[in-house]
């Protein structure tokens, strides 16, 4: 009897440990456009080159995204390498004491370096690149993101298959 009960709980806990060993493999990516540049503010003539600094309202943005994510564990940021992407990533790599990772703009290298990546990651790319990761990623809804839209935070669990959630932050 008593033999019978310890293969019971023996055999429960072996069940326990592998129904938790594939969540412990996922991963968590956290994926945000840029805050808003310098040469999107009002009145603000659009000239200012192709690597614009983030406005006032974009450094604001970056600071709130850092409040939203300062608990999310985050151990590792990748961006591009467009001041805004890094200005964008700064307060939150500030706060957790992280080195920023700055990758080319191509969606294809960045989903890569994902795939190699352990742990929470934030991902700070452009509106035309952001979709794509996601969509290298192996998620099947089509996300866009409007040229006037800086506010969306997406979530990717990794796994088989992956799945999205779609947020919005100020």
């Amino acid at each position: 009897m008593i033999a019978t009960m310890l293969k019971r709980i023996a055999l429960s806990l072996l069940l326990a440990c592998l129904a938790v060993a594939p969540a412990a493999a996922q991963n968590t990516i956290f994926l945000v456009r840029h805050a808003e540049r310098a040469d999107t503010a009002p009145g603000v003539s659009p000239t200012m080159g192709a690597d614009p600094d983030l406005s006032e309202a974009g450094r604001a943005r970056a600071e709130s995204l850092a409040t939203v994510l300062k608990d999310a564990r985050i151990t590792a940021i990748y961006v591009t390498e467009y001041k805004r992407t890094q200005q964008t990533a700064a307060p939150l790599a500030k706060t957790l004491g992280l080195t920023v990772n700055v990758v080319t703009a191509d969606a294809a290298a960045v989903v890569k370096q994902l795939q190699a990546a352990k742990g929470n990651v934030l991902v700070i790319g452009h509106s035309n690149t952001v979709p794509d990761v996601i969509k290298g990623l192996g998620v099947t809804a089509p996300v866009t993101i409007g040229d006037d839209e800086f506010d969306h935070l997406f979530i990717v669990t990794t796994g088989a298959p992956p799945s999205l959630l779609r947020l919005h932050y100020r």
